[in-house]
């Protein structure tokens, strides 16, 4: 059982393992990519750097100062957090029990740009599987991406639904592992419906365009749950039942906690000033509170 997961290897997910880690609680950072640092060109408003840095460089110095004090960096997709006293987080490399989570990945995503997507949240368009998988037992289904986020969703959504289909939009599926679930990778048109979700219309290859075929096609579909890309704190707070704010992000007190005991969260995904000093204040105020969370448990 580990005493901290930390989800995100970020400025705000580092300095709460730097904290964790002087307070001898040996946490373990679960990293997925660098994340926004990535479009970061250079990095000059921040206390300390003489000159200025790129995200990347930024993002590999504070790997190696984690990697210094001794803290354990794992390479992996996060699919999704199960429990509630204490945690499994599931993993592409397997899955880590743990008294106590930091998530620290950043603001969470924008909606795709396909039509209707925007129209019909709500109505038949959802982020979560596990929150929303109960109400399409027995429907068709159809899950947006093309990552093993993706393919959890729909395994997901397998147990309950009638039939599910991922569809990846044009992209090639990138899953670790073999699945007999349905896949479709033609380019979606748009979510379609009246009321509520109707189905989707994708477009057809060339090859049956120049046999006479329509350009697009009707697949039918109750709901519409996107899954693109890796799981974001966003993502991974709304499946535990976290709340939100208004604004779509965690919810925090002063001590970075969240509304679910042992749940903390810093940076980007709390929202505010989506800056680096804010995020690594942060990280540090959570990693303080995950260890007194702990060490309160122990005590117990």
């Amino acid at each position: 059982m580990e005493n901290v997961v930390i989800i995100g290897a970020g400025p705000a997910g580092i300095s709460a393992a730097l904290y964790t880690a002087r307070g001898n609680l040996k946490p373990l950072i679960i990293d997925n990519g660098i994340g926004s640092l990535e479009k970061a060109e250079k990095i000059e408003n921040y206390y300390g750097l003489e000159k200025p840095l790129s995200g990347q460089e930024l993002y590999e110095r504070g790997i190696e100062q984690a990697k210094a004090l001794g803290v354990r960096i794992v390479n992996a997709q996060v699919l999704g957090v199960e429990g509630f006293d204490t945690f499994t987080v599931k993993t592409t490399g397997g899955d880590y029990d743990t008294v106590s989570i930091i998530l620290a990945t950043g603001s969470k995503r924008t909606a795709p740009k396909i039509p209707g997507i925007r129209k019909f949240e709500g109505k038949g368009v959802s982020y979560c599987a596990v929150c929303d998988a109960f109400f399409y037992r027995g429907k068709e289904v159809a899950v947006l991406g093309n990552s093993d986020f993706a393919l959890h969703e729909a395994e997901t959504l397998g147990n309950v639904a009638a039939g599910v289909t991922i569809y990846t939009d044009g992209k090639e599926p990138k899953f670790s592992k073999k699945s007999s679930i349905s896949v479709n990778t033609m380019k979606i048109q748009s979510i379609e419906g009246t009321d509520r979700v109707s189905g989707i219309l994708v477009e057809n290859d060339l090859t049956a365009q120049e046999e006479g075929t329509k350009a697009d096609s009707f697949y039918p579909a109750d709901g519409v749950f996107v899954a693109l890309g890796t799981a974001g704190s966003t993502e991974i707070a709304r499946q535990m039942g976290a709340e939100l704010t208004e604004k779509g992000n965690i919810k925090i007190d002063r001590e970075m906690a969240s509304t679910i005991p042992g749940l903390f969260a810093a940076g980007d995904c709390t929202g505010g000033l989506l800056q680096v000093s804010k995020a690594v204040y942060e990280g540090s105020m959570a990693g303080i509170s995950a260890g007194r969370y702990v060490r309160q448990r122990n005590t117990l």
